[in-house]
């Protein structure tokens, strides 16, 4: 049996991932806005022994064009996540909670606070899943004339993380004594402020609240672009990620690994998690027949409006949906990971635009998988045994069905295998993923110094 085992999250997109889900009857049609839906959700993955629950998130509605289209939208309603994610962490007990917050969009001091106490109402299971936001309609929400371009972002979001660490650190681990018979509270020799002054903060602190039960919530980053590699393997704890074959997914898995050394980091203490769409049967008839039901409630001007912005400034309205999408050299400029991955999948597999947009409506090209359990966990395996993977964010194509059928069918052949847990190893979402609890700077600054003072004076003496 393996030692080494999957990590696995479960990636809640209101409906499901497939972008018909909402019309399947297997869904909850509200469930945006449907807090038992989100309840059942969750106890579902805490019963499969997930690691985590996930929710992606953007302050804004992607607005599409097309009116049409963008009334068949199942996804303009929902939940905000740090809210959503404080209800659910007093319905369960062991499932950690993983939610997006905009480096661009929002304040270090105030997402500092939000976090932490997340963290302390989930009792150490929350995670903030670090972006800078890519969509373009959601500037004007904020005051801005435009969005900021993706070098200027990134490098917000360094200072940004930094900042928040510290405001975390605010208070030390022991600072708390509460003794009623002394009547001394806290030591404020413990409290600190951080004083940053930056190229786009200054935030002078402490936090009000004390520091998390996990040290610092687990942090987490979606991207794979250059930059957002760049990100990761300084800040992350956990990184998600899209690929389609497992060559693409071992050279970024390498290739994120690697650059961690330059930040004093070692290979263990960054998970990746790539996502993974399955479409579960009990026979592979039965599979495909799933997927096809589905990719049958795609309406054509929903499945367009998926691919418009893969080709910013194109009318796909006048494709043949028949026919190959069109290549040009100034398509290849300036694309993100996103649309590299997806620009790369179409050209290799020769999809044409109908394919195309029924690849996307599974997942928006993340790895859809459609078989038996058995036929599931095999692809799986091979992709966490060979330096792919160290486990998977689970995208179910419709929620709740797809959830459950991961959970009864998939997750007793992975622990078959020796692959997954049969129970949970900690309390805290740290402890389940096996990550470190990381130290408070000032405390580690202080024992520094002291050894500093400890080391001068015996020079002195001798």
């Amino acid at each position: 049996m393996s030692q080494r085992k999957l990590r696995l999250g479960a990636f809640i997109m209101a409906t499901g991932h497939h972008i018909a889900a909402w019309r399947h009857p297997g869904s909850q049609i509200d469930s945006g806005v449907n807090i038992d839906h989100y309840i059942e959700v969750a106890r579902t993955a805490e019963r499969g022994l997930f690691d985590q629950v996930f929710v992606a998130d953007s302050p804004g509605i992607r607005w599409i064009d097309d009116p049409e289209a963008f009334s068949r939208q199942g996804r303009v309603s929902h939940f905000e996540p740090v809210t959503l994610w404080a209800a659910l962490a007093t319905a369960t007990k062991h499932i950690g909670f993983v939610a997006t917050a905009s480096t661009t969009y929002e304040d270090p001091f105030l997402l500092a606070r939000k976090f932490a106490s997340l963290d302390h109402i989930s009792k150490g299971r929350a995670a903030w899943n670090v972006v800078t936001t890519s969509a373009e309609t959601v500037f004007g929400n904020f005051g801005y004339d435009r969005h900021p371009e993706p070098e200027l972002r990134y490098e917000r979001a360094h200072e940004f993380v930094d900042v928040v660490k510290g405001l975390w650190d605010s208070f030390e681990d022991d600072a708390f004594k509460r003794d009623a018979e002394s009547g001394v509270y806290f030591d404020p020799a413990k409290l600190h402020k951080i004083n940053h002054e930056g190229k786009f903060f200054k935030v002078s602190g402490p936090l009000n609240i004390e520091r998390p039960p996990q040290g610092y919530p687990v942090i987490v980053q979606a991207g794979s672009s250059e930059p957002g590699r760049e990100l990761a393997a300084a800040t992350a704890e956990a990184i998600f990620t899209a690929w389609t074959s497992l060559a693409e997914a071992q050279s970024f898995y390498r290739d994120i690994k690697g650059r961690m050394a330059k930040y004093g980091r070692r290979p263990e203490e960054l998970l990746v998690l790539p996502g993974i769409s399955p479409v579960i049967g009990r026979t592979e008839e039965e599979a495909q027949a799933k997927w096809a039901k589905l990719q049958g409630l795609i309406h054509p001007s929903v499945g367009l409006g998926e691919i418009a912005k893969f080709w910013p400034g194109e009318d796909v309205t006048k494709w043949n949906l028949d026919a190959p999408p069109p290549y040009y050299p100034e398509l290849e400029k300036g694309r993100n990971s996103r649309q590299n991955v997806v620009l790369t999948l179409a050209k290799r597999e020769g999809f044409t635009v109908r394919q195309l947009y029924e690849y996307l409506a599974g997942a928006r090209g993340h790895w859809v998988v459609v078989g038996t359990p058995q036929t599931i966990a095999d692809q799986i395996q091979e992709w966490f045994e060979n330096e792919a993977a160290d486990g998977f964010n689970v995208m179910p194509p419709v929620l709740p069905e797809s959830l459950n059928d991961f959970v009864d069918l998939v997750v007793p052949e992975l622990q078959r295998r020796g692959l997954f847990r049969t129970a949970y190893e900690g309390k805290t979402l740290r402890e389940n993923l096996g990550l470190a609890r990381p130290a408070n700077q000032f405390t580690v600054a202080r024992r520094l110094g002291l050894a500093q003072s400890l080391t001068k004076a015996t020079d002195t003496v001798s």
